[in-house]
């Protein structure tokens, strides 16, 4: 199984170094990966292991992360509703989804009782309302007060009181993400937003495909933010494609893309049929594929 938390901190090393110690010194798991971001003040973690193994190291770093992240001070350009903002858990090999979804909700009762109001998204979802993360993370953090105050707000696990530290948590199952962004060459945050709701399937863009724009002081660029959430419905350079035919119409190059955490193997397959016209191309014409 796959566990993919993200957390509202992408800006202290030193805190960002300690939560991926306690994946490293946890038996059965392994940290594949791990990034942050300055301006979105976010950082992401991706790590594989036996479930047991995956849910006792997953609560470590909940608590962890609650201990060293306080979001009252917090600002940033992603979407958050806490501490530890999401955390999906993702069947791999040998793992049906029914598994994950009760790995999830055991995660949750635990973060509950760590004092953190939780919500469950996707596949792990309690009610149709709160299965897609934008509804669920709508608001943000500093909507949770009059949130949890209503009835439609109640958490699916730990208190119904806002926690001014730590936020609330997101944790769920689904299916392997594609986080991707693509950077223009302009300081114009309107341009990447008007870009994001021309490619987001909400806005009637492409299917699967979630999109913001974001501003990147540090690199003088915007960016279209993205999750693609079924590579197969949307693959990576359609998508690409689109973003640099309406960045041309505002005069804007793409100047770079970004991937967040890790990808599929099968997910690039299709950008390289598509840029070097190998059609009949597919993974299994990569040597480690069948070395792995």
């Amino acid at each position: 199984m796959e566990c993919v938390p993200n957390v509202s901190e992408g800006r202290n090393c030193q805190t960002i170094t300690e939560l991926a110690s306690v994946l490293q010194t946890t038996p059965g798991i392994s940290l594949l990966d791990s990034s942050s971001d300055i301006d979105h003040n976010r950082a992401v973690f991706t790590y594989v292991g036996e479930p047991e193994a995956m849910l006792a190291g997953t609560e470590a770093f909940c608590r962890r992360a609650f201990d060293l992240i306080d979001m009252t001070t917090h600002t940033g350009g992603h979407p958050r509703l806490g501490a530890v903002d999401v955390v999906p858990f993702v069947p791999l090999r040998g793992v049906e989804m029914a598994e994950a979804v009760d790995f999830a909700h055991r995660l949750g009762r635990a973060v509950g009782e760590m004092g953190v109001p939780v919500y469950f998204y996707e596949e792990a979802a309690l009610s149709p309302q709160r299965r897609d993360l934008t509804d669920v993370r709508r608001g943000e953090y500093e909507s949770l007060p009059s949130r949890l105050a209503e009835p439609s707000g109640r958490p699916d696990a730990g208190p119904a009181t806002f926690n001014p530290r730590s936020g609330a948590c997101i944790i769920g199952a689904r299916r392997p993400l594609i986080a991707f962004n693509v950077n223009l060459g302009t300081t114009d945050l309107d341009v990447a937003q008007r870009i994001a709701r021309t490619v987001r399937y909400s806005n009637g863009g492409f299917r699967a495909v979630k999109a913001m724009g974001v501003e990147l002081k540090e690199l003088g660029v915007v960016q279209v933010s993205m999750n693609l959430t079924d590579y197969t419905q949307t693959p990576i350079h359609r998508v690409v494609e689109a973003i640099r035919s309406e960045a041309a119409r505002y005069g804007v190059p793409v100047v770079g893309s970004e991937l967040v955490g890790l990808t599929p193997l099968e997910a690039l397959d299709g950008v390289v049929r598509y840029y070097l016209q190998l059609h009949e191309f597919s993974s299994a014409k990569i040597i480690e594929s069948h070395l792995l």
